[in-house]
């Protein structure tokens, strides 16, 4: 049987889950959606209840300097990578002091892709008391087509973590 949960926006469906919940707190950590996803998030009343805050560490050295990123990290295998996807996380976690934190990596285009990295390239990370876990993406579209699907991806992987917690 489907929910009203089903038919709302993730960052809806998110607020309705943790709704009275003071043990429970978000923060972000984002790069290529350039803090869309804490947009998405706080837009919602109430969010203030489990909001930490959001990072955009959108160059290299932000993410070393504001979210712990290895400089080996960034240098190899590169911003755009699964390692660094999970050390902005863990890093978003630990700086916020929040239960969940989501990140964003990735190439949004027009350019700066490669056969190896194309455009569209995008990994997110979640790290929570359980451990990180990333996906890896690749999106079609324009920059802003690939940066609102990221968003999506994310706020829809924290709403089946968030879920998944709330079911144990």
């Amino acid at each position: 049987m489907a929910t009203s949960d089903q038919y709302l926006p993730p960052e809806e469906t998110i607020r309705h889950l943790l709704d009275g919940r003071s043990d429970v707190t978000i923060a972000t950590a984002e790069s290529c959606t350039g803090g869309l996803v804490v947009a998405r998030l706080t837009s919602i009343p109430g969010s203030s209840g489990y909001m930490k805050g959001g990072i955009v560490a959108y160059a290299n050295d932000a993410k070393e300097r504001m979210l712990g990123v290895p400089r080996e990290t960034l240098a190899n295998p590169g911003a755009v990578s699964a390692e660094c996807a999970i050390a902005m996380a863990e890093g978003g976690r630990h700086r916020f002091g929040a239960t969940w934190a989501i990140s964003t990596t990735g190439i949004a285009g027009p350019d700066g892709g490669t056969d190896r990295k194309p455009v569209g390239l995008v990994y997110i990370g979640l790290a929570g008391s359980d451990g990180t876990t990333v996906e890896r993406h690749v999106f079609p579209g324009d920059r802003q087509v690939i940066v609102t699907a990221a968003c999506d991806r994310a706020l829809a992987m924290l709403v089946d973590t968030v879920t998944d917690a709330g079911s144990t």
